[in-house]
């Protein structure tokens, strides 16, 4: 693959379409939500005629001898109890979004799920038994406070969005638990939205897509495990220093820092180690108010082909590498320069002696 046709992947604007999917479901949330505060909490199990509603997909068993529908689709049905999927092991597919479910353990018996959503429920956790072929699993817009009890090994993509609006959603603020000796085929990972200050705890080893986009995020650590990232969403955070940013993250392509505290140019010199970054996005830093704000990303990050929403231009990568070979120059200079200040010092006290 090229390195264009890396970077059509990650385009610059690629999380606005999903932000602008995340204010409509914040509306339906709102809508849905609004009229909970003074209804009664009245149960709500799921029954047979809305199982017989929602199943589909007739496949062959396991076993090969006989036949069971395999997906299951019961959103925005109220209901609290869902104790009788614990009996239809063969399910692969399960939709409970829009319900207001907090346990979801009779689902530890469906132990040849695939896939699983479960988003706008009232769960707390996202703990569940160790399921052997999940592949997806979406938990987004709970009221979820941890990461822990997330072991499925064949996991590729994990969502646990947060707050769609105050008072509402999931809230972890830490990153515990998620073992990179169970999760090593986690590839990505949603948590935009929590209350996060810290990357650390982050050390997954297949992980490519991290969107942490919308917490409270300030420091850059833990990230010598991330090899395989290739992009990286940290908007609408805290991020004024970016001194934590690992060389092993030799695959990251795409990130975004756009609506963080960034002030001083200089701290973009702490990703030219990064070689396989392509594109950065930095707007509504404080440092991209200053003039040669463009041109000095590019100094200090010479395998840089987009900033923002812009490609460089030959002449703007000529300029730069102009300057650069001569930033290193004047560099040299100064040392040796010092070097033959330094020998006439030892010169100087020979003689004295």
């Amino acid at each position: 693959m090229s390195d264009d046709e890396d970077l059509e992947e990650y385009d610059p604007d690629q999380d606005e379409p999903e932000e602008e999917k995340e204010n409509k479901e914040a509306e339906e949330g709102e809508e849905k939500e609004g009229g909970e505060e003074a209804e009664e909490f009245i149960p709500n199990p799921i029954t047979e005629d809305t199982m017989k509603e929602g199943l589909s997909l007739l496949c062959k068993t396991g076993s090969g001898l006989s036949h069971a529908y395999v997906k299951l689709e019961a959103k925005d049905k109220e209901l609290t109890d869902i104790s009788l999927l614990s009996s239809y092991i063969h399910l692969r597919y399960v939709d409970l979004s829009g319900n207001r479910l907090s346990d979801l353990s009779p689902l530890n018996h469906l132990t040849h799920l695939l896939w699983l959503k479960v988003d706008h429920n009232r769960l707390q956790s996202a703990r569940m038994s160790e399921l052997p072929y999940l592949q997806i699993a979406s938990f987004a817009y709970n009221q979820i406070t941890d990461t822990e009890g997330i072991s499925h090994p064949r996991l590729g993509s994990l969502d646990l969005k947060g707050v769609l609006w105050v008072g509402r959603g999931n809230n972890i603020k830490k990153i515990t638990g998620l073992d990179p000796q169970k999760l090593v085929n986690l590839h990505t990972l949603e948590l935009r939205g929590n209350q996060l200050e810290s990357t650390l705890g982050l050390n997954l080893p297949k992980l490519k897509n991290l969107f942490l986009a919308q917490n409270q995020v300030n420091t850059i650590e833990g990230t010598e495990g991330l090899s395989y990232l290739t992009t990286l969403h940290l908007r609408d955070n805290q991020i004024s220093s970016l001194s934590g940013f690992s060389h092993e993250m030799k695959s990251l392509q795409y990130l975004n820092l756009r609506g963080n505290m960034v002030t001083n140019l200089t701290e973009l010199g702490q990703l030219k180690d990064l070689p396989r970054l392509r594109a950065l996005i930095l707007l509504e830093n404080p440092c991209t108010d200053e003039n040669d704000y463009r041109q000095e990303a590019l100094i200090q990050i010479p395998q840089l082909e987009r900033l923002d929403k812009e490609f460089y231009e030959e002449e703007e990568r000529a300029e730069a590498d102009e300057i650069r070979q001569r930033l290193k120059e004047e560099q040299e200079q100064d040392m040796e320069q010092d070097l033959d200040q330094f020998g006439d010092k030892e010169d100087v006290d020979e003689i004295v002696v």
